[in-house]
């Protein structure tokens, strides 16, 4: 019985010293990040501080204006507190906008227009469910326009650099037509008709005077703002990102000039050295797995070294 009681005793004290080892080990985990390369405490949920200049493209926001303060206010905490969207589009603009940034200047455009691609898709080659695709995500039609190959094998809206160009001229485009990059930005959204029209309707004079139906549409330019709000301050809300962490760039590669079909781009691949799937990560535009290029354009292949 004594045998008994001095085991009962020595059990608790083991399962006592276990609880105070792991409630250690546990503040210590807290404290270093969990392991998951973040060596800051966590995130504050907190409200956003408004009283700071925003602008775009150098178009000032009205901030006296009660509805453009809470407007912006809604898209910041959406943006500041979608955590896996907004720490992907920080470690893919490390390797996104290298690209677009020269195109942007080479256009004579604003380098805040980059914000816009964020806003359409998080620098994704997505698909939205009206069918725009790419980073820029253009429709079928107005890829035409801007000289954008479109077939069952070819899929320009994916070819990053293009599809730029073509941004930046639609942009100009509507800025020139109506007057602001504000507007220019929510006509990207919108449709430029139906801007101007509402425009004349309601006699407004500037985005913040216009009452729109589509939601989307009227909370698009202060998305673009908070985007590029939380992406040019990410410290400020408590975005730690390790830059090993941060994607790169895929420029390490060289080409390969293609004037004919292409039987299979399996075959394609393994003769230049490399697979199917790293083809099309270089090259996301070749939407089919042959080339049948019954026109013989030239075109250039990249193939990552």
């Amino acid at each position: 019985m004594e045998w008994t009681k001095n085991n009962r005793a020595l059990l608790m004290l083991n399962i006592l010293l276990v609880l105070i080892l792991a409630g250690i080990f546990f503040l210590s985990f807290k404290g270093n990040g969990g392991g998951s390369g973040f060596s800051s405490p966590e995130q504050t949920i907190r409200s956003i501080n408004l009283d700071k200049d925003f602008d775009f493209c150098g178009e000032a926001f009205p901030m006296d204006n009660f509805d453009v303060r809470q407007r912006l206010d809604a898209e910041l905490l959406r943006n500041v507190y979608y955590h896996s969207q907004t720490i992907l589009a920080i470690k893919r603009a490390h390797a996104i906008f290298p690209i677009i940034e020269p195109i942007l200047k080479e256009e004579g455009v604003p380098n805040d227009l980059k914000y816009l691609a964020v806003a359409e898709s998080t620098l994704s080659n997505a698909i939205s469910p009206a069918g725009a695709k790419g980073v820029w995500q253009f429709m079928k039609g107005a890829a035409g326009d801007y000289q954008m190959e479109v077939n069952t094998e070819i899929d320009e809206r994916y070819d990053l650099e293009k599809a730029t160009h073509a941004a930046c001229r639609y942009l100009r485009q509507q800025k020139e037509r109506l007057g602001s990059w504000v507007l220019a930005a929510a006509a990207y959204n919108g449709g430029p008709d139906r801007i101007k029209q509402e425009m004349a309707k309601q006699r407004a004079k500037t985005f913040f005077d216009l009452n729109l139906a589509a939601d989307e549409t009227m909370r698009y330019p202060f998305r673009i703002v908070a985007v590029k709000e939380v992406m040019e301050n990410p410290d400020a809300y408590e975005y730690n990102i390790e830059k090993e962490h941060l994607y790169d760039p895929l420029n390490n590669f060289k080409t390969v000039a293609v004037s004919g079909p292409v039987d299979n781009w399996g075959d394609f691949a393994v003769q230049h050295g490399t697979s199917y799937r790293m083809l099309k990560l270089f090259n996301p535009w070749l939407i089919d797995s042959k080339l049948t290029n019954a026109a013989g354009k030239t075109y250039q292949i990249r193939i990552p070294k």
